[in-house]
């Protein structure tokens, strides 16, 4: 593979599509004010351009985008539209009030889109092609058009429809590879050839958008910017349909590591990768693996006595970049009951997050209640705590109390108290077993129709006394949603990650149903 970048340092654009390709990942709903919260850390740390959702899909994607667009102060605000005359008018109503727009509309060109998803034959895309890019121009001249399913595309229709969408306005061509099947060297040849063939492709900026399916995505993204790409569209942690999309952190911090091999800067301060993560992670309640390359737990930790060796002799050894420069500290407080609010604030910071002094004084009630019932804080603990807090902080179903009893004399009670929209209430349910009986109670006094998918319990650290995080998700009506809690005992984990994956089912705000988001929305990479 010869690379086409030039003997300076090129910028690639980060093009962030965490609030729209991101949350059509099955159950990574976020509110309307997570979303807000989200747009906020993408534009504070550097990315170009923030997707922030598909306007017409629903009026919560509408209002999120609309929101967006008032209050992003450097990045272009972006919405995504399909080929319909009436998606883009609403994509371009939304992003009105951004001080930058873009309209990012897509059209499928693969052989087995065109003939089974679109059911058109190839000239009548074409004219789509041309159709849909002029109304976009119509509206903003930052426009955006992609190939959906562009790796799969025959070669000479792509750089016709390249071309012609070109011709008729596009500043940005995106060739995605929508099912993640192609490799780095197809990639990379893929741009090369279209960008050679195409006579007018000195006119746009080509992107990359890369799926993970085959484990691919961050390599080939890379590849694209070899052979001539100069956006990269990705999510932070990697989120998105099926295996995700490209993970932000990782693309970043390659072109920062391997600027030898990778010639090119982003404008993204990585000393916020860590923090973004975190606050993805806790707003879709989608954890982050623990091996994840750069933000994951594990990333900068060292177990084995041979590492540890070498790491106490020179950090080199081991690791390729300082924990320092994605956001991790490499000092650490023992944290305990004897703990101040300044020491639990400093540690808060050293773990990436940054909350309210509301959502500080919360946490350290919750922190010091917690340092009452266990010998040792670890940072886990700290982080399941924080990222519980940031999750619930809008909920407006809350649990007050929690008694079951439970033992080989069944049948298991649970007595439970809840605040609904500001009313207390209570009910005493029983159940096989105490979570059976848990979420009888729940279901009590919250009545729904959801369906529970997943009811899974790990211990977020060592020892008998550990904390239990338990991860619930509920799907109701073609919804699907994900929650955590975590508490020391699993069966008060247990009602808060159920209550919190019912919140979200039962959020008025910012809300379109998932069902309603399938309807419109096909992936535009």
């Amino acid at each position: 593979m010869s690379t086409t970048a030039s003997s300076t340092k090129d910028r690639v654009v980060i093009f962030d599509t965490t609030l729209r390709d991101g949350e059509q990942c099955p159950g990574a709903t976020m509110t309307h004010e997570e979303k807000l919260e989200v747009a906020e850390l993408l534009d504070t740390m550097g990315v170009d351009i923030i997707e922030a959702g598909f306007p017409i899909a629903s009026d919560g994607d509408f209002a999120a985008v609309h929101e967006i667009a008032k209050r992003t102060k450097n990045a272009v605000v972006c919405g995504l539209s399909r080929a319909a005359f009436k998606d883009i008018d609403r994509c371009a109503e939304a992003i009105k009030p951004a001080a930058r727009k873009r309209i990012h509309t897509f059209l499928s060109t693969s052989p087995v889109h065109m003939k089974y998803k679109l059911q058109k034959e190839p000239h009548e895309v074409y004219e789509m092609v041309i159709a849909q890019v002029t109304r976009a121009r119509s509206h903003t001249d930052d426009v955006e058009w992609s190939s959906e399913d562009g790796t799969r595309t025959e070669f000479e229709f792509l750089c016709r429809c390249v071309e012609a969408a070109i011709n008729a306005g596009a500043t940005t061509i995106n060739i995605p590879d929508t099912v993640g099947y192609t490799t780095p060297e197809e990639y990379f040849d893929l741009f090369k050839r279209v960008r050679e063939n195409v006579p007018n492709s000195d006119k746009a900026r080509f992107s990359t958008h890369c799926h993970n399916d085959l484990g691919m995505a961050v390599a080939n993204s890379l590849a694209g910017c070899m052979g001539g790409a100069r956006q990269i569209e990705c999510t932070i942690n990697g989120i998105g349909e099926r295996a995700g999309n490209a993970a932000l952190e990782e693309v970043v911090m390659a072109i920062k590591t391997r600027n030898d091999k990778f010639p090119f800067v982003t404008n993204i301060d990585a000393t916020m990768l860590t923090r973004a993560s975190k606050l993805v992670s806790a707003a879709t309640s989608f954890p982050v693996q623990y091996n994840k390359a750069i933000v994951g737990r594990n990333a900068f930790a060292h177990e084995s006595g041979i590492h540890q060796d070498g790491m106490l002799k020179n950090a080199q050894t081991y690791e390729i970049m300082t924990p320092e420069s994605v956001g991790v500290k490499q000092t650490s407080l023992v944290m305990g009951k004897h703990s101040g609010s300044h020491a639990f604030q400093h540690k808060l910071e050293e773990l990436g997050y940054q909350l309210s002094d509301n959502q500080l004084k919360d946490a350290f009630v919750r922190f010091k209640a917690l340092a009452d019932r266990k010998k040792q804080i670890y940072d886990e603990d700290i982080e399941a705590l924080v990222d519980e807090e940031i999750a619930t902080a809008h909920d407006r179903i809350k649990i007050m109390s929690l008694t079951v009893i439970a033992g080989t004399m069944g049948p298991q009670t649970a007595t439970l108290s809840l605040d609904i929209d500001g009313k207390h209430v209570t009910t005493q349910s029983t159940g096989n077993g105490p979570v059976d009986a848990i979420f009888n109670a729940i279901h009590a006094l919250v009545p729904h129709e959801a369906k529970l998918e997943l009811y899974q319990v790990h211990a977020v650290t060592e020892g008998t006394d550990a904390q239990a995080e338990v991860s619930v998700r509920l799907s109701q009506d073609g919804r699907a949603v994900t929650s955590k809690g975590a508490d020391p005992d699993t069966l008060v984990a247990s009602a808060k990650a159920y209550l919190g994956a019912l919140n979200k089912l039962t959020s008025r705000k910012g809300q379109g149903s998932r069902a309603e988001r399938r309807i419109h929305s096909t992936d535009a990479g």
